[in-house]
């Protein structure tokens, strides 16, 4: 995600890191269950559309019902798929009984998002930002306010404090990350150990860096940004005008904008079409 230099763009991630942060679960395959979208991506394995939100992990056609994938209805937090029918996620559990962790770590589906084993973490992080890249996850810690890093999801690594609302690892250099803060759009070159302001980035919110493809990028206002120097310039692509929710962006240039009210789709990299509204 990139970063909001203006208040108004600062209430509004205020807003989209906010939603969903509470437990409780509602309606199974109403578009009301899709009101949070914390994580949209593509799954390798069918091709669909599947969503972590507030309610569960869903899949998600453009018309007919909602389906809910997951035998659970958690609060994911994070959500991201890292390859066929395997997912990676946190958050928080749907129904806590007294003396249950309000946190669950870092967990894992192998079933396409059905079932979920728990991997390490549990009551100690909260990932409101996961990146799987180069054979290794990094993950934005809401609990402690550090940015982790593992490689073989058990053991952690603190690579340092930091302030974001999003980070985005090079699928060409694994020291590259760029992280989303209140100060701007900043950039590691030491694998996450310290940053560096990057002058001149807009005032984005959401960011997305595919394989053999440019990084895209989302506005408070969900308008969408292209750039392919790694985030030095960017330019402007096409206005969604509605407060974003998540972004997904594959290799061969198919783009997703999850919003308040709708999910837009794009194909070719800047033209799109509404997918599915959300009501």
């Amino acid at each position: 995600m990139k970063v909001l230099r203006a208040a108004v763009a600062m209430a509004a991630v205020a807003g989209i890191a906010a939603a969903g942060c509470s437990s409780g679960a509602s309606g199974g395959g109403s578009t009301e269950a899709l009101a949070h979208i914390h994580g949209i991506a593509i799954n390798p394995a069918d091709g669909e559309v599947y969503a972590g939100t507030h309610h569960g992990v869903y899949r998600v056609a453009a018309e007919g019902d909602l389906e809910l994938i997951s035998e659970n209805t958690d609060d994911y937090m994070g959500f991201t798929v890292v390859g066929a029918d395997h997912f990676l996620g946190s958050g928080h559990p749907a129904e806590r009984a007294p003396g249950m962790d309000p946190h669950l770590g870092l967990i894992e589906s192998t079933d396409g998002g059905r079932t979920w084993d728990t991997l390490s973490l549990e009551g100690e992080a909260d990932f409101h930002a996961l990146e799987h890249q180069n054979g290794r996850v990094l993950g934005l810690n809401s609990v402690s306010g550090q940015l982790l890093s593992s490689t073989d999801n058990k053991t952690w690594t603190v690579l340092t404090e930091l302030s974001a609302y999003d980070i985005a690892v090079s699928p060409l250099d694994n020291d590259e990350i760029l992280a989303t803060t209140p100060d701007g759009l900043a950039r590691s070159r030491d694998e996450g150990k310290t940053f560096e302001p990057v002058p001149g980035a807009p005032s984005l919110v959401l960011l997305s860096w595919p394989e053999n493809g440019p990084l895209v990028a989302v506005d408070a206002e969900s308008t969408v940004y292209i750039s392919s120097d790694s985030g030095e310039t960017w330019q402007e692509r096409e206005a969604l005008t509605d407060r974003p929710q998540a972004l997904f962006a594959s290799a061969d240039g198919e783009i997703l904008v999850a919003t308040e009210h709708s999910i837009f789709r794009s194909s070719d990299g800047g033209d799109f079409k509404v997918f599915r509204h959300l009501g």
